[in-house]
């Protein structure tokens, strides 16, 4: 047989319309084209970015400083934006690197930290996944940092500001893309706050779901409950809600194991809560964070059904996590985490992504 070449249709985003308008009862919502898109999610897939008229577009307002090759993609926007919903949750500097929607590395800076520092505990917490990454801050970058950055390859950066000469140092790398966005702590956070919009799914024949968007209950200390005999210790109750603002914005089923403001390991996508909790676990090791396991924190989107995770906790040394409860086994779990001196907390909410 001779050989085949797939052959795809060339793009044409800029053939969809420029304003778009959705009804919903009494409201009418206006979303006006921001950008053509490179492609949608594979590179036969037109696409374009709307924002929603006479709001503040923190992310479809976004202005691309330097297009690199060709421009953003849909799969590089859903990647700023999911980066942007949990850099929300951080008053102090902060910095998630992304692959395929998911975080491969989240840290938040220290006392003392420059946010140099910040990115490269973000990248190096797993080195291999963050390469070819979105990458996003929410502060100014500064030359130190973007230096950093364009150490490896990295396909977009986005943030509300930069220093002149990071800019001109993100010049040397020729398919680098740039994007300014809006300051993300003015997204809404937590349940209360204002939403202007409402969530929208297009199912497969065209069908639509209405939903609201995840936002958490969780704003603090006093929001979660501790239901172990040993509290978690204040160093401990940091990285857990530092830890459950990132689980928030991981595929489901997701673990996210944690130690001073920075991921360690992230198990997402899968069926059954356990090999999430071992895949993020292993994923530590295999990066070379095995010594920082002990004592780091876990949080976990769903509750445990079985106390098999806890061993996990165990044998690698986690000493606290941080889950919504709700299981029919709880009282297992707990008396689990007792006999090993791990602190555990819920939340009592869950918080699943499916994206």
């Amino acid at each position: 047989m001779g050989s085949m070449r797939k052959r795809y249709r060339t793009p044409t985003p800029e053939s969809y319309p420029t304003e778009v308008k959705l009804i919903l009862g009494n409201r009418e919502l206006i979303y006006e084209k921001a950008m053509s898109l490179r492609y949608g999610e594979n590179p036969h897939q037109p696409a374009a970015l709307y924002r929603l008229r006479d709001t503040s577009a923190i992310i479809g307002g976004l202005e691309l400083l330097k297009t690199g090759k060709g421009g953003l993609s849909e799969t590089n926007v859903e990647d700023v934006d999911n980066a942007l919903n949990i850099l929300k949750y951080f008053e102090e500097p902060a910095c998630a690197v992304m692959k395929h929607l998911n975080p491969s590395g989240v840290a938040a800076a220290r006392p003392g930290d420059r946010l140099r520092d910040v990115y490269i505990r973000a990248r190096d917490c797993d080195r291999q996944a963050a390469f070819g990454s979105v990458v996003a801050f929410n502060v100014t970058v500064d030359a130190e940092t973007a230096e950093e950055v364009i150490s490896t390859f990295v396909e977009v950066v986005a943030a509300p500001a930069y220093e002149e000469e990071a800019l001109e140092i993100f010049q040397r790398r020729k398919n680098l893309r740039i994007a300014r966005v809006g300051d993300p702590r003015l997204l809404p956070r937590y349940i209360g706050d204002e939403v202007k919009y409402t969530r929208l799914r297009v199912l497969a024949d065209g069908s639509l779901v209405l939903s609201s968007p995840l936002l958490t209950g969780i704003r603090g200390p006093e929001d979660v409950r501790v239901v172990t005999e040993r509290p978690p210790s204040e160093r401990e109750l940091r990285d857990l809600l530092f830890s459950w603002y990132v689980c928030m914005n991981v595929r489901s089923n997701a673990i996210v194991v944690s130690r001073d403001l920075a991921t360690l390991g992230v198990g997402t996508g899968q069926q059954d809560r356990v090999t999430a909790v071992k895949l993020a676990l292993e994923k530590a090791v295999s990066q070379g964070h095995g010594d920082e396991l002990r004592g780091a924190v876990l949080a976990s989107d769903g509750f445990f059904p079985f106390t098999d995770s806890i061993e996990l906790m165990v044998e690698y040394g986690v000493t606290a996590c941080i889950q919504p409860g709700g299981s029919i086994r709880d009282k297992e779990v707990i008396a689990a985490c007792n006999e090993h001196g791990i602190a555990m907390v819920f939340t009592d909410e869950r918080c699943f992504r499916h994206f």
